[in-house]
């Protein structure tokens, strides 16, 4: 198990990537890894994942990145997860801010964690502002524009910005001032997408941009179980509220018994509101239909299933 923290309160997500590699190896990382990032999952989903065996590999590398959003209480779960991990799950924890707490910090220790510390800013609000400051101390000048553009291409593949910026100077020479379209033919396939990106194209009603996100989560390698695990949740959230009578995000965070962070409440509670009541029931329908037919009921292709469910949602949402 690895437990990523920073130097100086700062992380780096190249340490992470690093160490997901490591674990990850020769395996198809389809298969074997599951991520979690931003402010869309809790810890109970972390454990849940940490304590599901593999099912077409010999191990699975789980993620859990801004860990650091948690308080104590919440992560009361995982501290009890790792007094008898699974033998089979290979955990990576990156808490990017702050210090780590004690009893997790004993509890990673005990269970044969490996604790490495980075000194570059990692975690889902920092990348944009990383990317950005590598992009202005290369020796080739891009312009808004141009810089617009790698950051969105690139979207969480942070590992891959390096390799870009030395070909962009490899071909066009130091000081050289670079537009979009002199950038894009050498960025290559677009980078990985947080989950919360492809539900909020679905809370939105967007079918297409819902569909797009998709393809590049496919392109990263994510795995349609995955994908369509982190959907379930978002669509859990808003069953939990419906009725509930949470009346703002701090009430909606209580109900769903999130600590730190509101944020992911307002949007379940205004997700919520907008499909209401009999909205959310469909909702629920569709997915527990995804998720037979991902195991097996379907023919169909895995990640076919999961684009339908997310049309299917996204149209609901209109």
């Amino acid at each position: 198990m690895r437990l990523i923290s920073g130097s100086d309160e700062i992380l780096t997500a190249e340490a992470v990537l690093a160490a997901i590699d490591d674990l990850v190896g020769d395996a198809d990382r389809a298969e074997v890894l599951h991520e979690f990032s931003g402010d869309e999952y809790t810890v109970e989903d972390l454990v849940i994942a940490a304590s599901t065996p593999p099912m077409l590999a010999t191990h699975r590398v789980v993620v859990a990145r801004g860990l650091s959003r948690f308080g104590q209480p919440d992560l009361a779960a995982l501290i009890a997860w790792l007094d008898d991990p699974c033998p089979t799950t290979d955990l990576v924890l990156e808490w990017d801010v702050g210090r780590i707490p004690k009893k997790l910090a004993e509890a990673a220790e005990t269970a044969g964690g490996q604790r490495i510390s980075a000194d570059v800013p990692g975690g889902a609000r920092n990348q944009r502002t990383w990317t950005t400051e590598r992009i202005a101390e290369s020796s080739v000048e891009l312009d808004a524009r141009a810089r617009a553009t790698v950051v969105e291409h690139l979207g969480s593949d942070l590992s891959r910005l390096g390799s870009i910026l030395e070909t962009l100077e490899a071909v066009y020479g130091a000081g050289m001032r670079l537009g979009p379209d002199d950038v894009l033919p050498y960025l290559g396939a677009e980078g990985d997408v947080p989950p919360w990106e492809l539900t909020d194209a679905i809370d939105r009603g967007e079918v297409g941009a819902a569909l797009a996100v998709l393809q590049r989560m496919w392109g990263a390698g994510r795995h349609p179980l995955a994908v369509a695990a982190s959907v379930t949740g978002h669509i859990t959230r808003m069953a939990r509220l419906d009725g509930a009578a949470a009346a703002n995000e701090k009430e909606a965070a209580k109900v769903l018994g999130m600590r730190g962070s509101t944020f992911p409440a307002r949007k379940a509670l205004d997700a919520c509101r907008r499909r209401g009541s009999d909205g959310i029931a469909r909702a629920v329908e569709l997915a527990a239909a995804a998720d037979m037919d991902l195991r097996g009921r379907s023919g169909l292709d895995p990640r076919c299933i999961t684009e339908i469910l997310c049309a299917r949602l996204a149209a609901g949402a209109r």
